[in-house]
């Protein structure tokens, strides 16, 4: 069973991939650092093969810019990894095509989930994708 700290991060993480613009983006994370949520997003886009590695060091900078993580190495290695595993999820549909969309990062407590909402494809004929992992560290 999920734990409700989990699914409510998950629940975080992926409406804040899911954010229209920087705008809504600023809105959603004050909303939830008032519930206790620490939040970050950002953009990505490009073939998804050579980009796996540049995705997931965006996921982490982008975390400890915006407070979400400390610049300690079990920290960054749970945000690298539950990047890793939305990845893995989306990989059958993005193999040898471009990707674009964002990626929504979320913590509360010991709890941290990463959202990658991309579209897929090629030109206009984009499908899209939801990949969602998640770690446990030490608060």
């Amino acid at each position: 069973m999920v734990s409700q700290g989990s699914r409510q991060v998950a629940r975080v993480a992926l409406t804040m991939a899911l954010s229209e613009d920087r705008e809504q983006e600023r809105e959603l994370k004050s909303r939830f650092a008032r519930e206790g949520f620490k939040t970050a997003a950002v953009d990505y886009g490009g073939d998804f093969i050579s980009s796996v590695n540049k995705i997931t060091e965006r996921a982490v900078v982008a975390a400890k810019r915006e407070g979400v993580i400390r610049e300690v190495h079990a920290e960054e290695g749970a945000v690298a990894g539950a990047t890793r595993e939305a990845l893995s999820q989306i990989m059958p549909k993005a193999i040898g095509l471009n990707v674009g969309g964002k990626i929504g990062i979320a913590r509360h407590q010991d709890h941290i989930s990463v959202a990658v909402f991309f579209g897929v494809g090629l030109l206009h004929l984009d499908d899209v994708a939801v990949g969602l992992g998640h770690r446990a560290v030490s608060s």
